[in-house]
This record gives structure tokens, C-alpha cells and sequence, in this order.
């Protein structure tokens, strides 16, 4: 696996290759697990030469701790890649990325950015949406692999490729959420649990599944506001410290409210903190 820090030498190598071969490209923050192996797997699957990036992007942070404190572990991220035969490691520092006079971004994204994640995390997305366009500016790839796990992430980029015609030269590949044996989606952010936050925090993906098999199984019309309140009260009841949101969006990513309008397809989503750790998750039904 080539390991490249400087843009120079990376835009170097890949123009060689560009010129005969498709590129995957996988953007993380590091701290990898097998859900950021399967998007690398994926890629490797489907492109000539497949790309990860480590960068842990200090402008989507809305806390300087939740930055420092964020788990960093490079030296066994780079063994990882190596034993499933990533191509290529980028791994630039901040000033590479945000050189001296560079100029951020603004995007208009609409109501997205501030519904759910985007009102507890105000300007998170902003700085998600100008890192991952400098990363597909500096590596041109062919394809982009974002897990659902970030399910609003996934939106919101998909609007930004589409705001600057990204959409026209990269493909969006989308990819299921990887979880442990116990249900529990697989994040960077669960090496700050304790074993017993960890089995507590198994909780979440029950309770999403618990609100999904509800609605499955209703013969009339379910009230979403009511079934939100009470996942909220059992993710509570099992230990979590406190509970964002458990919210209903339909494919345009608006709330709703009950399950008659329209029969459209439905996804549940959820925040809450364990010991101190903010864990996301989803599902569709």
C-alpha cells in the first residue's frame, strides 16, 4: 500500500493512473473498524485502484474536546488497510487541506442542515460538506463510499455533489451499516464506551427495530409522534444518559408524523448519549 502525506505527490501518482483506471475513493476520520473496511472492500470490489483517506476534520467539530478527544490510531489503521489490499493511504495533516488563505465554503443546503443532527450539531455539516469536496477536488475518483449509518451525512452529500456538479464526474455508492453480533453499529466513537456502556448501547439498535416491527405489524394508521416519545422513555430506561431525537423522515428527508401519508417508504432516526458518548443509528423500512 502507498502512504502519501503531501497533495503533490499523491496528485503525482494518481494522474498515472488515472488515465487507465477507475478510482474508489474512502474518506474517514481513522480509528477504523470493520465498517469503514467493508466501504474499502466494496471498493476494491468495484474499481482498479481504491483510495482511503485519514483525516480527522477539525471544522466539523462543534467542541475543541470532542476534537482532541476523538480516537486516533494510525499505525493499526495502516495495518488494516494493508491486510485487505487498499491501494493507496492518504493521510494529510490541516494545513494540507486548509492551506494559509484558503477560503471555506458556503453551501445552501437547505433545511437538512438544520433538522435533526444539523440542530444539534450547528455548522457540522458545512465543514463535512468542504472537506469531503477538497478530498474529491484533490483525489478525482470515479466512485465515493459513505456507510448509511450516517444516513443524514449521505443526504447531505448527495445534495452538495449536486450544488457544485460534483454528481457529474463521482457516483455516490451508499452501503448498509455493520454492526456487531449484538445489533450495535459499528463506530469509531465505541472505543470511548466501557464494556458495560457497550452492552447497554445495544439498546438502541433493539428499539429501532422494536419501532419498525410496530409499524410493520399495524393494521391502521400508526402515530409516529407517540411511538417516538416512548422509544425515546426505553432508550432511557436502558441506561442512556439522554436521548436527542428518535425522529421519522420520509425520502426527502421530512419529518412525519404517522405512518397513512402516502404509504411512502419511512427511516427511523436515533441520538443518544452513553457515558458520555454520542452514538447515531438508523433503519429503513
Amino acid at each position: 500500500m502507498k502512504i502519501f502525506e503531501q497533495i503533490d505527490l499523491l496528485n503525482a501518482f494518481l494522474f498515472q493512473q488515472q488515465q487507465t483506471k477507475s478510482i474508489g475513493f474512502v474518506p474517514t476520520m481513522g480509528a477504523l473498524h470493520e465498517g469503514h473496511l467493508a466501504l474499502v472492500e466494496k471498493s476494491i470490489q468495484e474499481n482498479d485502484l481504491t483510495v482511503c483517506s485519514i483525516f480527522v476534520n477539525k471544522i466539523q467539530f462543534n467542541l475543541e474536546e470532542d476534537f482532541a478527544k476523538y480516537p486516533r490510531t494510525l499505525e493499526e489503521d495502516i495495518k488494516l488497510l494493508e491486510s485487505i489490499g487498499c491501494n493507496c493511504l492518504f493521510v494529510p495533516d490541516q494545513q494540507s487541506i486548509y492551506p494559509e488563505g484558503y477560503e471555506l465554503k458556503k453551501y445552501n443546503l437547505g433545511d437538512i442542515e438544520n433538522f435533526l443532527e444539523g440542530f444539534y450539531r450547528p455548522g457540522h455539516f458545512q465543514g463535512v460538506c468542504n472537506v469531503v469536496h477538497r478530498l474529491l477536488d484533490i483525489i478525482q475518483p470515479h466512485r465515493l463510499y459513505l456507510g448509511l449509518k450516517d444516513y443524514q451525512q449521505c443526504k447531505v452529500i448527495e445534495k452538495m455533489t449536486q450544488l457544485t456538479s460534483l454528481d457529474k464526474r463521482v457516483a455516490l455508492k451508499f452501503c448498509e451499516t455493520i454492526r456487531n453480533e449484538d445489533g450495535l453499529a459499528l463506530s469509531s466513537r465505541n472505543k470511548r464506551l466501557s464494556m458495560n456502556g457497550l452492552n447497554k448501547a445495544t439498546a438502541l439498535s433493539k428499539i429501532l427495530n422494536s419501532a419498525k416491527e410496530k409499524i410493520l405489524a399495524a393494521e391502521k394508521e400508526v402515530d409516529l409522534i407517540l411511538l417516538g416519545q416512548e422509544s425515546i422513555q426505553n432508550i432511557l430506561k436502558n441506561g442512556f444518559d439522554s436521548v436527542d431525537y428518535f425522529a421519522f423522515v420520509n425520502e426527502n428527508f421530512e419529518s412525519i408524523d404517522s405512518t397513512s401519508k402516502n404509504n411512502q417508504p419511512i427511516t427511523i432516526l436515533t441520538a443518544a448519549t452513553i457515558e458520555g458518548v454520542r452514538l447515531i443509528d438508523n433503519i429503513k423500512i
